[in-house]
């Protein structure tokens, strides 16, 4: 597989957005890569995490009605090649949720490293997100999202546990275990956590 690396431009909006919306939370952590959605999708060197804060101060999860039963997550959406990181935020919100948001904090920056050589494989980008007009709803059918379920900020790492807690099983959606998928999950929730405890 080969490397996915930051292009110089990715960098330095990255280096703009962190200006803007403060210093991000920065996390390396090694995952079991055998799972091909979404660190091996050719259309994507990373990926935005959308931390959609809702008027009650809760937070927005979801779930697809492919993932295993009770698996609620932060949304998250693919940068393609070439779009912005901050163009990618708000459209994929927009998508996903159906909702209009202002962005308040560049939370995390979490690299990925898998089982060979050392450079990064993948990449989420988590900002805060407050929500400001829009109806809640999936816009994209192909998102396939089942149901939304808001969360306390203090109930991230328990969400995050549950997501490692996921029992191995093959999955044909995302070419891989649901096991290494859940651990690969949890890591964004924490780091999250981390930054909004600060």
């Amino acid at each position: 597989m080969a490397k996915d690396r930051l292009s110089d431009e990715a960098r330095r909006e990255l280096a703009a957005l962190a200006a803007r919306y403060g210093r991000p939370r920065l996390v390396s952590a090694r995952v079991n890569d055998a799972f091909f959605d979404p660190i091996r999708r050719p259309d994507r060197f990373g990926e935005v995490c959308m931390v959609v804060r809702r008027s009650s101060g809760m937070l927005l999860t979801t779930t697809k009605d492919f993932y295993p039963a009770g698996a609620f997550r932060l949304p998250t959406g693919g940068i393609a090649h070439g779009e912005s990181v901050r163009d990618a935020l708000l459209r994929e919100t927009r998508e996903e949720t159906g909702l209009l948001v202002e962005i308040r904090r560049f939370l995390a920056w979490i690299d990925y490293y898998g089982a060979e050589g050392e450079e990064a494989i993948f990449h989420t980008f988590a900002f805060l997100l407050d929500e400001t007009g829009g109806t809640l709803g999936s816009l994209d059918p192909h998102e396939r999202i089942a149901a939304f379920r808001e969360v306390a900020p203090e109930d991230l790492p328990a969400l995050a546990d549950r997501l490692d807690a996921i029992a191995s099983e093959l999955s044909p959606d995302i070419e891989g275990d649901w096991a290494d998928w859940g651990r690969f999950r949890a890591v964004v929730h924490r780091a999250v956590a981390d930054a909004l405890a600060r």
